[in-house]
Parts: C-alpha cells; sequence; structure tokens
C-alpha cells in the first residue's frame, strides 16, 4: 500500500508542479486575459510578481520535497499551495465570482497532493 501511494504522491506532485508552474509563468509576462480577471476581483496588476513567486516556491518546494529525502519540505509546500489558492477562491468569492475556474482546479490539487504527502 505504501509502494502506491507513494507513486501517487509522486505522480500527483508532477502534475501540480506543472499546472503551477504553468499558471506562474502568466504572472510574470500577463496576457490581457490574467489582467482582467485579476482586475474583475480586485487584485492589482503589482501585486502578480510577489504572487507569481509565491507560486513558483510551492511549486519548487515541492519538487525539492521528491528529490530530497526530507519530507517536511514537500509538506511544508503543499501546505503553501492550499493556504495560497483557498485565498484566491476566497478572493474570487469576495468579488461575487461564483465560477469554478484555475484557481479550483489548483486548489483541488495542492490538497489532493498534500494529502497523498500526508499518507504516504
Amino acid at each position: 500500500m505504501t509502494l502506491i501511494m507513494s507513486t501517487a504522491y509522486i505522480g500527483i506532485s508532477i502534475l501540480t508542479i506543472v499546472a503551477v508552474g504553468i499558471s506562474t509563468a502568466g504572472f510574470f509576462r500577463p496576457p490581457e486575459a490574467i489582467l482582467e480577471s485579476m482586475d474583475e476581483v480586485g487584485v492589482k496588476e503589482s501585486w502578480l510578481p510577489i504572487l507569481g513567486t509565491l507560486k513558483a516556491a510551492g511549486a519548487l518546494g515541492l519538487l525539492i520535497g521528491i528529490g530530497v529525502p526530507v519530507p517536511l519540505i514537500g509538506t511544508a509546500a503543499a501546505v503553501g499551495l492550499v493556504v495560497y489558492f483557498v485565498g484566491a477562491a476566497i478572493v474570487h468569492l469576495r468579488a461575487s465570482d461564483y465560477s469554478v475556474s484555475g484557481q479550483h482546479v489548483y486548489l483541488l490539487l495542492a490538497v489532493a497532493t498534500l494529502v497523498l504527502d500526508l499518507v504516504s
């Protein structure tokens, strides 16, 4: 059972790293769609590099957590990403944006990564 959970953790972690990494790139060179979306929910364009850096740190932490035998690095990164995307969901809800969008997918991936990390 542990081997299956470890394999699942690595697979979901890699998927999360790739998804969050792609999303992060959009925050450093934001296309118009991201700028419009952020404006609609009240996030200033000047915040994007900081938010992108936080997401990049989470993805990098997951990557290090897979490759280094110090499990708390990956766990801390997964917790950080869960907190980040819960915050993103709250920002969208406060702006009356009830649509299912990217931050929900990333939150689901981060939660799955964290759960699999904790059980493997």
